[in-house]
């Protein structure tokens, strides 16, 4: 399709249509996630599920790729879901109104290629990683604060938030730090490489490390777990 001819600089047309028949399922729909869905759905990623039980208020307004002033008071998920049917009417997208915790994790997160998170707290992101890990679905991490972000791919089994966050932790550092414009679109851009590479089964993914990225000094590491 001419829509996609762009990728195939870079992908093959088998992968081009294999990413058609993939379904990626998205855990919030914020800073990072609307970055990242916005990504997904222009790359024609056949499924995208998108949860999150928030609505949007002003103080989103300076990061936050789906809210406007607008759409004040409106459910992210289904502001997700407009925005996807609006720029690229291929993709099936579901949205899912509901906060994700430990008695509807594995419901949610059952049926995927890969589950996506874009959530600001580590304890629901460990829910995450342990639902993960029980349907047996790759997850690919993402997180940032201020100047700061990280992501990582976790397989089943790899439990990287248990070595990363040794204590829960019921905000992140996002809260400390500030949540600026850059930073999520950077981080969600890394997830969805990471999310690609998974999906077409590509060498290199960041399982067992995690990239490091700091902005203010353009210090980028990644770190082996």
């Amino acid at each position: 399709m001419e829509r996609y001819i762009r990728n195939e600089k870079m992908l093959s047309p088998e992968e081009n249509r294999s990413l058609r028949k993939r379904r990626v399922v998205v855990v919030g729909c914020g800073g990072l996630g609307g970055y990242i869905i916005e990504m997904l759905a222009r790359l024609g990623v056949g499924h995208i599920t998108a949860i999150d039980g928030d609505v949007f208020e002003e103080s989103n307004l300076n990061r936050q790729l789906l809210s406007n002033p607008g759409n004040m008071g409106a459910p992210k998920a289904a502001e997700a879901k407009r925005r996807v049917e609006l720029i690229n009417p291929d993709v099936e997208v579901q949205a899912k109104q509901v906060f994700l915790n430990e008695e509807n994790a594995l419901a949610l997160l059952k049926g995927y290629d890969v589950i996506c998170d874009a959530l600001d707290n580590i304890s629901s992101r460990k829910i995450v990683e342990d639902a993960a890990e029980k349907v047996n679905t790759p997850m690919v991490f993402g997180a940032i604060a201020g100047w700061y972000a990280q992501v990582c791919t976790i397989l089943p089994g790899d439990r990287m938030l248990k070595k990363l966050y040794a204590e829960d932790i019921n905000k992140g550092a996002e809260t400390l730090l500030g949540n600026p414009s850059f930073t999520p679109a950077l981080a969600a851009s890394f997830q969805v490489a990471e999310t690609l590479k998974v999906l077409l089964k590509k060498n290199n993914i960041l399982q067992n490390k995690l990239l490091l990225i700091d902005t203010l000094h353009h210090d980028y590491q990644v770190l082996d777990f």
